[in-house]
């Protein structure tokens, strides 16, 4: 009984000490921070599009565009910055990516580049990649199984 008490008072103050989340806002500014992302890819497309490039090779920009900004703010920690502000909405797949990538390699530079950026690269992207491969292996496999 005691200890069910204990829990409750604990549970009670924890309560009491943290902060309520502000989540209208926090939303708002997921939504406006990833719409403008996905608004930057947007216009660098129009932008290869209207240079005569065919949409394949516009995509292909865009995607190495998105990458390699989201890797050099990273490396001037302004990503990290625009993270805490936007939360998810910077998270868009190919930015919050990029940034898996490059952040741990980053904090374990000095650590040397085989066994510190190397070996700790993929301790975020790793998982997601693993995961991801297998997953879409295994529905191409199901898929020719039964529907093809």
């Amino acid at each position: 009984m005691q200890n069910i008490n204990t829990q409750k008072e604990y549970s009670d103050y924890v309560d009491k000490k943290t902060p309520n989340s502000p989540i209208l806002k926090n939303c708002f500014n997921a939504f406006w921070v990833g719409g403008f992302i996905c608004s930057i890819g947007q216009i660098i497309f129009d932008y290869c599009e209207y240079l005569g490039l065919d949409s394949t090779s516009s995509l292909t920009i865009v995607s190495i565009s998105l990458i390699g900004l989201s890797a050099l703010l990273t490396a001037l920690n302004i990503f990290n910055k625009i993270g805490k502000f936007a939360g998810a909405g910077s998270l868009v797949p190919i930015t919050g990516f990029a940034n898996s990538i490059v952040a741990p390699a980053m904090e374990y530079k000095s650590e040397g580049y085989v066994m510190g950026v190397g070996a700790k690269m993929f301790t975020v992207a790793g998982p997601v990649l693993v995961y991801g491969i297998s997953s879409s292996i295994l529905v191409g496999i199901i898929s020719k199984l039964f529907i093809a």
